[in-house]
């Protein structure tokens, strides 16, 4: 059987389909392929192990011959997938869920610090020589402990975030979500709030964490950013489309509110004009998974739900389609 890989990926994933038997295709190309190069690679093939920049619907799938039975997404979010055309051509999916949650919600963390902290400001006011001796008032920024965090979406990465607000600052946690989680409101002292709009007007410190849905594309436009805290900061680790780029701009530049890091942008790998510009935001370039254990994992969960399909077995992580 054979297995196209869309972009080279940390060896064991590679190993573990190799071992197995399989023809294992790796794309030559360090890049994101176009339409007609994951047609023309992934013809014939028995399993696709895709990446979230790949765009799969059910042409791209009836272009590979009707081979294919699993595309095995190497990310949590599938998005990039059309799932009910996928799904209406008997392809099973998959994605890679639990194995890089410690690690996207240490990046998102890490991101809340930084600006906080002014970390990444204060590193380059330093490497450009600025520094000539301690002031009292040099690159002052703000606490975070007994602040309000608020989460927006509680799932698996949000709770993770809301663990170290809680257990290693003593922040309080407020978030909204879809479905109240009143175990996790037990044990973090969290409260529920009933709409996002909430959430963004009391909290010092805001971290997103939803999917991207019709319904959560430009959630956090300017009528939500309006409403927070001229001293509140701003994070995202889910998806760039979910924040309309174009209002936080114009919002961190106005002073609305004070800060903001991104790890997800609205057009990757292209930012809104003057975005990078501003000195109150930090921008990192969709690394929040990006440590050596984690994508490692991430492959090898990748192979294993394919090598269950293969095998006749169903996928370990299956993407439902509702």
């Amino acid at each position: 059987m054979k297995v196209f890989i869309t972009r080279k990926i940390p060896a064991r994933g590679i190993d573990m389909l190799k071992e197995k038997g399989f023809e294992v295709i790796v794309s030559p190309h360090d890049r994101v392929l176009t339409r007609d190069e994951l047609v023309e690679m992934g013809r014939g093939a028995d399993a696709v192990l895709a990446q979230l920049t790949d765009r799969i619907d059910g042409a791209v799938v009836d272009s590979w011959g009707g081979s294919v039975k699993i595309i095995a997404n190497y990310a949590v979010g599938y998005d990039n997938l059309n799932t009910k055309e996928i799904a209406a051509k008997g392809v099973r999916m998959s994605n890679t869920p639990d194995v890089l949650t410690e690690t996207v919600a240490e990046h998102a963390f890490a991101l809340l610090l930084s600006i906080a902290h002014r970390i990444v400001e204060s590193d380059r006011f330093s490497r450009a020589g600025k520094y000539h001796g301690w002031e009292p008032e040099l690159l002052l920024g703000t606490d975070m402990s007994h602040k309000t965090l608020g989460i927006v979406g509680l799932g698996r990465i949000g709770s993770r975030v809301a663990h170290h607000a809680v257990k290693g600052f003593d922040m309080n946690v407020i978030y909204y979500d879809v479905r109240r989680n009143e175990q996790f409101e037990g044990e973090m002292g969290a409260s529920f709030r009933e709409k996002a709009e909430d959430v963004f007007k009391e909290a010092d410190f805001i971290s997103i964490h939803v999917p991207l849905l019709d319904s959560t594309r430009h959630m956090v436009n300017a009528d939500l950013l309006q409403h927070m805290k001229p001293t509140a900061y701003f994070v995202n680790t889910s998806r760039g489309p979910i924040v309309d780029e174009v209002a936080l701009r114009d919002a961190l530049r106005a002073g609305t509110i004070k800060g903001a890091a991104i790890d997800v942008w609205e057009n990757e790998p292209e930012l809104t004009p003057d975005l990078a510009n501003l000195d109150n935001i930090i921008i990192t370039p969709h690394t929040a998974s990006a440590t050596i254990e984690t994508r490692q994992k991430m492959g090898e969960l990748a192979a294993k739900n394919i090598i269950e399909v293969l095998e006749g077995r169903e996928p370990l992580t299956p993407i439902k389609v509702a």
